[in-house]
């Protein structure tokens, strides 16, 4: 059972937390948005009290690329990996296009002073479409185990065309790599969408007692940005080889009714593992909206 301890970030709209972890502090990455871009910021709490800010970004660590760059409408992290003197930050690069709203790609920003200034390895995405992976790339989570890298990756299947816009569905899928930075699409679907889902985002993968385990944010293919019986809720499933999983349609956290940041959908669940319980930052309606908050499971 998860217990939620509040919205603890709420200065502006904050989507999808990404932490790294200090000594004393937690660093959470997310998503604000700049004249409807996204913009890449960060926000420290204390490690024993998240509730307390201890430090926080006055301008966006990365700038959007320019115009005809994968990454010139919009920059959101979805993961953080340190490789020896080195951080990996991964990015969603946003671009627009006439047919659908957007277009993503996954980006990446390399640091060697632990976290204080990052550089983007390159102009174009390490992961984008091709004909290994036709849709466009979304949240991912990252595992290093015996010097292979495993990717589990937002995929977007399609668009649906619905009184509500352009609608994109999208599964989980599997990509490997021996480097962080050359990424090759299995075409494995980890967790398939079903009956009525239309969307899997925001992946996180721990591996906690032989066993990976897999939580999420998932909802309906329609109506889900304030309709409560179609918004995200965050379920979680398991496997033994981080392949094949075992799907698990209960609810592993749900939103709070009486709560106003968090009573209509919660979403974009990032787990870590302490000695003796999980932390999962994650946010509540409008997709970040209202901030971030925190729950803990001992």
């Amino acid at each position: 059972m998860w217990n939620k301890k509040g919205n603890i970030f709420n200065d502006h709209h904050s989507q999808v937390p990404v932490v790294d972890e200090y000594d004393n502090f937690y660093r959470i990455y997310y998503s604000t948005r700049i004249e409807g871009k996204s913009n890449p910021m960060f926000v420290d709490v204390d490690k024993e009290d998240p509730n307390k800010i201890l430090n926080k970004s006055n301008d966006p660590i990365l700038k959007l690329g320019e115009k005809g760059s994968f990454d010139w409408a919009g920059i959101m992290p979805t993961e953080i990996v340190t490789v020896g003197n080195k951080k990996f930050l991964y990015y969603i690069g946003w671009s627009l296009r006439m047919d659908v709203p957007y277009h993503n790609n996954l980006g990446l920003a390399i640091s060697d002073d632990n976290g204080e200034t990052w550089e983007k390895f390159s102009k174009g995405p390490v992961l984008s479409t091709s004909y290994k992976e036709p849709g466009y790339i979304g949240t991912v989570s990252i595992m290093i185990e015996d010097g292979l890298w495993s990717m589990w990756y937002l995929s977007c299947l399609d668009w649906v065309e619905s009184e509500y816009g352009m609608e994109p569905t999208y599964d989980i899928k599997y990509a490997t790599s021996t480097n962080g930075v050359d990424w090759y699409p299995t075409g494995i679907t980890c967790i398939p969408l079903d009956g009525d889902e239309g969307g899997i985002s925001a992946t996180r993968v721990l591996k906690i007692n032989n066993e990976y385990q897999m939580w999420y944010s998932i909802r309906n293919k329609l109506d889900y940005r304030d309709n409560i019986n179609n918004s995200y809720r965050i379920k979680k499933s398991t496997s033994k080889d981080g392949i094949n999983w075992i799907k698990d349609n209960s609810i592993e956290l749900d939103i709070s009714e009486n709560s106003e940041w968090e009573n209509i959908m919660v979403c974009y669940p990032y787990i870590l593992k302490t000695k003796n319980k999980l932390i999962m930052f994650y946010n509540g309606n409008g997709f970040g909206k209202t901030g971030i908050g925190y729950a803990v499971k001992e």
